[in-house]
């Protein structure tokens, strides 16, 4: 190849490949807005409670912060919100075993710091990070479920509790909630609506769910023994 024909590959060869660049970076741009939701005046007070209660001195958020605490990215995917707000405002009410303090959290900035985390959690973060281990071991099992324990999986039950040692500490261990002597009817009645039962329960209720479902959920909870 003459030193002409090299010059010229050189030349054309950049210029073929920074028009490719930049033609990525436009399409980039343009995709940027529309990767994370609108930021409203909940999630910027949220930020400001984030940043007042030094949250990222113990928690990871986003690839930021430190590993002493949850990561909190996707945090709202395995806790629902109204526990989540209890929680910060009392975690050891909620969780005698919790090792977060109570740090003065008041229910506006419970909320406020649950419409920032709600608001990180529908970026999109290409799968990062992964869901708990044991969570999605909770999913999987030798033998075919009962209807009533998809539900309980299809629920995020085990985002918070634990069957045989699998799922979240959150609330109650419900290995033995069958020895309990609370029968279909009780737990019934506690899923629709927690607190009528128990007061100061942190769990949500969870009347979306059929009347069918609720009832196949139920006793599969009292078989756990």
């Amino acid at each position: 190849m003459s030193n002409k024909a090299a010059r010229n590959l050189f030349i054309f060869g950049s210029l073929f490949f920074f028009v490719i660049f930049l033609g990525l970076t436009f399409d980039t741009m343009k995709q940027i807005d529309g990767r994370a939701p609108e930021i409203t005046k909940e999630v910027d007070a949220g930020k400001m409670a984030w940043q007042k209660y030094d949250c990222i001195g113990c928690h990871t958020i986003l690839g930021n912060g430190s590993y002493f605490a949850p990561d909190m990215t996707k945090v709202v995917e395995r806790k629902p919100a109204g526990y989540l707000k209890q929680f910060l405002m009392d975690p050891r009410g909620v969780n005698p075993h919790a090792a977060m303090p109570k740090l003065g959290i008041n229910s506006d900035e419970a909320e406020n710091l649950v419409s920032f985390l709600t608001w990180i959690s529908k970026i999109d973060t290409n799968g990062w990070p992964p869901k708990p281990i044991l969570a999605v071991a909770a999913g999987v099992g030798g033998k075919p479920q009962s209807r009533g324990q998809q539900i309980y999986q299809s629920q995020g039950c085990s985002g918070c509790h634990t069957v045989n040692g699998i799922g979240g500490t959150s609330g109650p261990d419900l290995t033995r909630v069958g020895k309990t002597g609370k029968d279909v009817e009780w737990h019934v009645k506690h899923l629709k609506d927690p607190r009528s039962v128990v007061p100061n329960s942190a769990m949500p209720p969870y009347s979306g769910l059929s009347d069918d479902d609720m009832k196949s959920l139920a006793a599969y909870l009292v078989t756990l023994q």
